[in-house]
């Protein structure tokens, strides 16, 4: 009964914390690029 009830909650708040989550590791991951690409040497992988 508890899982009925509760987990549809849990999952709608987990889902829209990973989505914003996401969106700032791309806008991270994005200025990380083009400071690299900017100071004139490729990122190191």
């Amino acid at each position: 009964i508890a899982a009925v009830l509760g987990f549809g909650g849990i999952a709608g708040t987990a889902a829209s914390i990973a989505k914003i989550l996401f969106f700032i590791f791309l806008v991270l991951l994005v200025i990380t690029f083009l400071s690299a690409l900017f100071r004139g040497r490729g990122p190191r992988l």
